[in-house]
């Protein structure tokens, strides 16, 4: 029989399921790795094999993030990109991160995914797209099966170097056939598309301006005689729109319809300049979209236009970008932030506390082509997080604690339990020692800048 978890007495438990119920002293009965059970405590089994008891807490559906870049965590704050858009950004960081080592990458990982876990992450995307010196994808896998994250592990490539008018440096592109064989490879060993499934690959190729129209494409058609999830960056950017423009005759969009970059099995990061037309057409296809507040504010990419995304059924998710254009990866902060920046834009009513988590939750879930997380009911993945209430930030604020999680200071988890597994207990994670993972992260920090 497998091992049974009880969560008894949360102050409120947001099921985020058909009902979107919020339950005062509410639980959960979990078997193994699944939910059999929601509801009251008083209505729940009395005894398990473990209890939680989780008085005083919110307990939310663990959060999805659909965007990342999590080696970035090596360069965060680098002084040579503090006050660049988006292009000249990327410039600046190319050398340094040609620089990167297997180790870096596994290392940074667990950086990046430990801050997830610690803010409420449960589930998480990381696009990978440069590969120096014998890095591979494995090495961030290695680090998620150590930390026990849930994690969709996306391939992504660049092979349009300087030289044929893209913008990375050619020291750092990859050629395409070796990338393709990769990608193939990575989905043959790794992707799991069973229920409940802990690792997931993604087919990534970066940009519209590092890589051909012809990897566009044999990329897609790879994904889908595999059957797994596509996923690029898209319209981030006024120069990003105008690079389309001048390249292919296309707006981002008309591209990515051209190249068979749209449907449910596919999610855009940023997504800052789509037009109507673009927004009507990934409605139209289930296309997804990773929102990335904090990134598109601090390299002045504009204000998504998430409102009008959901009004049109676009399915969009939360995602925090990379650690260099983020300096960080505070998963509660975002979902503020995303809220925030709605409102700057559109209006007080342009989005609500409900909705941003919601969009953090189950909209992850969705644009990650998932039904099995983002909310709290029987048969769902057992992957929950909790917040204490007693928390200075939520001091005044508990009239309504769900709404507080999100208007107020971003709070980390007490309890963080993934696929019925403790990742997460009293603040503290369970499955490394972060004080060593940290220590080494930042000298490797130190000599990745040493090398450039």
């Amino acid at each position: 029989m497998p091992r049974s978890l009880l969560v008894k007495n949360a102050r409120v438990l947001v099921t985020m399921d058909e009902k979107r119920r919020e339950i005062a002293d509410g639980g959960l009965y979990i078997e193994g790795n699944r939910i059999v059970q929601v509801g009251p405590t008083s209505e729940l089994p009395q005894s398990a094999d473990d209890v939680l008891d989780m008085r005083g807490h919110l307990v939310i559906p663990g959060l999805v993030n659909t965007h990342h870049h999590m080696y970035q965590s090596l360069t965060r704050a680098i002084p040579a990109a503090q006050n660049a858009e988006l292009f000249g950004w990327l410039t600046s960081l190319y050398k340094i991160w040609a620089h990167l080592t297997p180790e870096m990458i596994n290392v940074s990982t667990k950086t990046a995914m430990a801050e997830l876990l610690l803010s409420g992450c449960t589930t998480s995307s990381d696009h990978l797209y440069i590969y120096p010196n014998g890095s591979r994808l494995d090495d961030s896998i290695a680090a998620a099966r150590e930390i026990g994250m849930r994690f969709h592990a996306a391939r992504g490539s660049m092979s349009v170097g300087q030289k044929d008018g893209g913008l990375p440096p050619d020291s750092v592109v990859e050629k395409e056939d070796a990338i393709l064989k990769d990608s193939q490879r990575l989905i043959e060993t790794y992707h799991d598309e069973g229920r409940y499934a802990m690792l997931r690959v993604v087919v990534a190729p970066c940009s519209p301006f590092s890589v051909s129209r012809e990897l566009m494409r044999d990329a897609a058609l790879l994904a889908r005689e595999y059957g797994v999830s596509m996923h690029t960056h898209l319209a981030e950017n006024v120069n990003d729109v105008a690079y389309s423009r001048e390249k292919f005759g296309m707006t981002p969009a008309e591209y990515a319809e051209d190249l068979g970059w749209v449907g449910h099995d596919v999610w855009h990061a940023h997504c800052v300049q789509l037009d109507k037309p673009g927004i009507d057409l990934f409605a139209r296809t289930g296309t997804g979209v990773a929102h990335c507040p904090c990134s598109n504010m601090r390299l002045a990419s504009g204000i998504a236009p998430i409102r009008a995304m959901r009004d049109a059924g676009v399915p969009v998710g939360i995602g925090v970008d990379g650690s260099a254009s983020n300096d960080g990866a505070q998963m509660v902060a975002e979902v503020r932030q995303a809220l925030l920046l709605q409102r700057v834009g559109f209006g007080p009513d342009a989005m609500t506390a409900r909705e941003a988590l919601e969009i953090a939750t189950l909209g992850g879930a969705k644009v990650l082509n998932r039904d099995d997380i983002g909310a709290l009911a029987p048969g769902m993945a057992a992957d929950f997080v909790s917040f204490d209430l007693s928390q200075t930030a939520f001091a005044g604020a508990l009239s309504d604690p769900v709404a507080a999680l999100v208007f107020c200071a971003p709070s980390q988890v007490s309890t963080s339990v993934i696929d019925g597994k403790i990742v997460v207990k009293e603040g503290r994670l369970t499955t490394l020692d972060l004080g060593a993972v940290v220590e080494r992260h930042n000298r490797l920090a130190g000599e990745l800048a040493n090398r450039a």
